[in-house]
């Protein structure tokens, strides 16, 4: 419980436009949800596109807020702190409500197109082996990759509380453009890579790229650890190094030497020391440099980084094989982007025979860039032998619609004839591409990895691909 006047003035990059009421209240949280919102909480206003935080100020308070952070008076007997921006603030009071806990913990940050929860899970099991309890915040641990800001500072606490050392957390581009890591301090940010997605959200490319960049400044960190092989990656050491402003340190495929891949494995000689991770995929021996580097660059030994990564174990539909006594492989993974389910495919690809067949079903999420559909739909016409066009999460989209712009993309391929099906019923279409499998093929099912449910419309129905999978391989065995 802290007054509110004293965390205004530890918050000192809010800029306080006016304070109407008594400063002096108590507080003890802070949150910008009206519906969580407790005895003695700070109720944060804010406006987005859909809604407008101050309509919910009289809930707020009925629900027990003592104070409101506003952009504009509110009609409330009630304290108010007027700021020029609700959601960058919020972040500020949050960290200094929360006695700045992201200062005291080694929390480290990575951003990318693809590769940020694997990467993520592959350093936490080296700084757990390392000695620092460790924590992961991301795709697999919460409704957003990055959470909000409140949340954010709320459950850093709640880590240091608990006595952990370390938090490993992605971060998004839609998290830095939107401010949810405003008072945040990182011990190093990573970047992973840069493809195609939420340009539904980013204006351009250069847009997307420029949100993530701001991660790797001294506002945030002193320490970088950036993939030299990604166009943007190369770009953004250049730019760092002509500021001077942090530590930064690269990486590269190059970096590892004799690399051996299968279906739930990788390993490679790097730095002296034989890597092996029980993660398949050769793309993966990237997020494994990614968060082998890093560590280092975290003053982990070389002995640790190994045995932590020889710990990690099989990440929840990240290149997951399903195994059910079935002669062909069955990957499951995330990817929902033409990069990742290039990397994806082209890594099926080196684990079948010549004769053998890599077999994909994808769709592509509604709401969301439609620009990447049928680019999706070439990359899969060009690196698979059959494609099984199905539903992903539709959304408020026509499926079929969706189908038929990745369909697009895939029949401009000179290798698309004949071997393209279409069916939106997702369980369908995977029974019908085990019905097709042979001996010593591999079944890709992309786009939903971990996902439990598939949202069709405003509703979530039970659909996880490893269960379905396990559920019709286990029904033909």
């Amino acid at each position: 419980m802290r007054q509110l006047d004293q965390v205004l003035a530890g918050a000192s990059e809010i800029v306080v436009r006016e304070i109407i009421g008594s400063a002096d209240v108590l507080i003890s949280d802070i949150t910008h949800d009206s519906s969580n919102v407790s005895k003695n909480s700070i109720f944060c206003c804010v406006v987005g596109d859909q809604t407008d935080g101050h309509n919910f100020a009289a809930a707020a308070k009925d629900n027990g807020a003592v104070a409101l952070l506003v952009e504009r008076r509110v009609d409330l007997d009630i304290t108010q702190v007027i700021v020029s921006d609700v959601r960058s603030a919020m972040g500020y009071l949050a960290a200094e409500l929360f006695n700045r806990p992201s200062q005291k913990l080694n929390v480290i940050g990575i951003t990318g197109t693809n590769g940020k929860t694997t990467t993520s899970h592959m350093l936490a099991a080296i700084l757990n082996q390392h000695g620092w309890q460790t924590t992961v915040f991301g795709t697999l641990s919460g409704a957003r990759t990055t959470p909000e800001s409140t949340d954010l500072q709320r459950s850093l606490a709640g880590e240091l509380e608990r006595g952990c050392k370390a938090v490993v957390m992605e971060v998004s581009s839609h998290a830095l453009t939107l401010r949810r890591v405003a008072g945040m301090s990182f011990k190093a940010a990573v970047f992973t890579n840069l493809g195609q997605d939420h340009l539904d959200f980013h204006n351009s490319t250069e847009d997307y790229f420029s949100a993530k960049a701001q991660l790797f400044t001294s506002h945030f960190t002193n320490k970088c650890i950036i993939n030299r092989d990604d166009v943007h990656g190369a770009l953004l050491i250049d730019l760092l190094a002509s500021k001077k402003e942090v530590d930064c340190e690269s990486f590269s495929i190059s970096d590892a030497q004799q690399v051996q891949a299968d279906v739930s494995k990788i390993s490679f000689e790097w730095r002296g020391q034989r890597i092996e991770v029980a993660t398949g995929g050769h793309f993966n021996v990237m997020n494994a440099l990614a968060a082998a580097t890093a560590a280092a660059k975290l003053g982990v030994a070389i002995s640790d980084i190994a045995k932590g990564l020889a710990a990690a174990g099989a990440i929840s539909g990240r290149f997951e094989s399903v195994i059910e006594g079935q002669e062909f492989g069955v990957v499951i993974d995330y990817a929902h982007t033409p990069e990742a389910l290039q990397n994806v495919l082209i890594s099926a690809r080196q684990l079948v025979a010549d004769n053998a067949k890599v077999i994909v079903v994808f769709g592509c999420g509604g709401d969301r860039d439609h620009s990447k559909r049928p680019k999706m739909g070439a990359v899969a016409a060009k690196l698979a032998d059959v494609i099984y066009i199905t539903s992903d999460n539709p959304r408020h989209e026509d499926a079929q619609t969706i189908a038929n712009e990745i369909m697009d993309g895939a029949m401009n391929s000179a290798n698309a004839s004949g071997k393209v099906m279409v069916d939106l019923n997702r369980r369908n279409a995977i029974a019908s591409a085990f019905a097709s499998a042979k001996a010593g093929d591999i079944v890709v099912i992309a786009g939903k990895g971990h996902e439990s449910t598939q949202t069709i419309g405003a509703d979530d129905f039970d659909f996880n691909d490893a269960l379905v999978s396990r559920e019709l391989l286990m029904a033909t065995s």
